[in-house]
C-alpha cells in the first residue's frame, strides 16, 4: 500500500526557497512542499533536471508550480540576486531549506588548498550567505524556520571524502549558533541529516552491492529510505507543527547511527 503521508495546513500557501532543488532529495523537496501547497522557489544549476522537477509537480496537480532560478551556488552574488528574486516573486520567504551539496570522492593525500577551498564553498558556505540573505524579513515577521540539511557522513569514520565530511560536520555549528541569534525573534533553525538514500547520483556514481549490504546490516530498518520519506522530516520542522523545535538535530536513516 503507497505511503499516506500527512497534511499540513499551515504549509498551504507558505512561501519556500530550497537551494539544489533540481535532483535527488532536492527534488523531492520542491515535490513534496508544492504538494502541500506551498508556494515555493529552488535554485540549481542543472536546468533540465529543474525543468523535469517543474513538470512532475505540474503534473501532479499542485496549487502553485515551483519557480526556478538558474544559479550556481559557488556565485554568492548570482545565490543573493535569486533570493531577492524569489522575494519579489512570493512577497516573503518564511521557509529556507538549504540542501545543495556534492560528494564527490577524495583521497586525502590529494587535497590541495584550492580543492579543500572548493569543497567548503559547495557544502557549506553558501548555507551562511542563503540565511543572511533571507533571515532579516523572516526577523521582522517574528516567524520563519531555516533547515539545514546535513549528512551522516561525518559519523561514518569512512575516508573516501574527508572534504566533504569537515563541511557537513561544520553544518551543525551554523544551525546551533544562528538558532541562538534567531530564536528571540521567533525564528527556527534545525538540521536534518540523511543516512543512505538511493538518488540516482548515488546509483549512479556510488552504489555497489557490498556497501548497500553493509549499510543495511548497520540500519535498525533493513531497507532503503526514499527521498520523499526524508522530505516529511523536512515537511514537519517547516509546518507549524514543528514550532517548539530548534537548535536540533534530526537523523533520517533508517536507525543506523
Amino acid at each position: 500500500m503507497p505511503a499516506q503521508y500527512a497534511r499540513y495546513p499551515s504549509l498551504v500557501d507558505r512561501t519556500v526557497f530550497i537551494t539544489g532543488g533540481a535532483d535527488g532529495i532536492g527534488s523531492a523537496l520542491v515535490e513534496q512542499f508544492a504538494r502541500q501547497g506551498s508556494r515555493v522557489a529552488f535554485v540549481d544549476k542543472n536546468v533540465p533536471y529543474a525543468q523535469a522537477t517543474i513538470q512532475r509537480c505540474t503534473d501532479a496537480g499542485v496549487a502553485h508550480a515551483p519557480l526556478f532560478y538558474e544559479v550556481d551556488l559557488l556565485d554568492i552574488d548570482a545565490l543573493k540576486a535569486a533570493c531577492a528574486a524569489a522575494l519579489r516573486a512570493l512577497g516573503s520567504v518564511t521557509v529556507l531549506v538549504n540542501n545543495a551539496a556534492n560528494d564527490d570522492r577524495h583521497a586525502w593525500q590529494d587535497v590541495t588548498p584550492e580543492y579543500f577551498d572548493n569543497r567548503i564553498n559547495t557544502n557549506l558556505r553558501h548555507y551562511f550567505f542563503a540565511i543572511q540573505a533571507l533571515a532579516p524579513q523572516m526577523i521582522a515577521a517574528a516567524q520563519g524556520s531555516v533547515i539545514n540539511i546535513g549528512s551522516s557522513s561525518y559519523m561514518m569514520q569512512e575516508d573516501f571524502f574527508p572534504g566533504y565530511a569537515i563541511a557537513k560536520s561544520a553544518v551543525e555549528g551554523i544551525t546551533r549558533t544562528m538558532a541562538r541569534t534567531f530564536g528571540p525573534h521567533g525564528v527556527r533553525v534545525n538540521t536534518v541529516l540523511p543516512g543512505w538514500v538511493p538518488t540516482e547520483r548515488q546509483l549512479t556514481k556510488w552504489w555497489s552491492p557490498e556497501g548497500e549490504a553493509g549499510t543495511l546490516r548497520d540500519q535498525a530498518l533493513k531497507r532503503r529510505i526514499q527521498p520523499e520519506e526524508f522530505a516529511q522530516m523536512v515537511l514537519f520542522l517547516a509546518a507549524d507543527d514543528g514550532a517548539a523545535c530548534t537548535a536540533q538535530q534530526f537523523m533520517v536513516d533508517g536507525g543506523r547511527f
